[in-house]
């Protein structure tokens, strides 16, 4: 069931202050990756993930309208979400920048569907691309996890425009 309602008539707050009041919502940092056909790696940092249902398996993430990488992830049947440990900011800062091999010196290997895996990784979910719904200026992705491994360990986290980490 997808049900719309009408837009809200106003708000009394700009674009600024909405960003500033969501930074105040500590999230778990995540590189999403990607392989595409010609075998180049893609991937990006998101703090837009979530679980979605146990059974089936299945979570979410969302990308800008925007992004110079919606085409791929729209149309590549897998990608491998990655949750960050405490000691990987390097990577979210890296995955996030304008570097044209955001893979360069990063340790990873591949999925049974040739998806990039990052080493060290708290925990990995490798999805089928299920669905896509457009919601104002993202895409929001809902992957069904076939293969997920786990290494706990400390978090990183997002919150108030900067990474923190959490204790063991």
């Amino acid at each position: 069931m997808h049900t719309r309602f009408p837009r809200a008539e106003s708000r009394e707050f700009d674009a600024s202050h909405f960003r500033k009041a969501l930074s105040q919502f500590a999230t778990g940092v995540t590189v999403i990756t990607t392989r595409l056909a010609d075998g180049t790696l893609l991937g990006l940092t998101a703090s837009s993930f979530n679980s979605v249902s146990l059974d089936p398996p299945l979570v979410l993430w969302s990308l800008g309208t925007k992004a110079n990488s919606m085409p791929v992830f729209t149309g590549n049947s897998h990608y491998v979400i990655n949750i960050l440990g405490a000691e990987q900011a390097h990577l979210a800062q890296q995955f996030a920048s304008k570097m044209e091999d955001r893979f360069e010196g990063v340790g990873y290997s591949l999925s049974r569907t040739g998806q990039p895996v990052l080493d060290g990784v708290s925990a990995w979910f490798e999805c089928h691309n299920r669905s896509q719904y457009p919601e104002g200026d993202h895409i929001i992705f809902v992957g069904e996890v076939e293969h997920c491994e786990v290494n706990p360990q400390a978090a990183l986290v997002f919150h108030n425009g900067g990474f923190i980490k959490t204790g063991a």
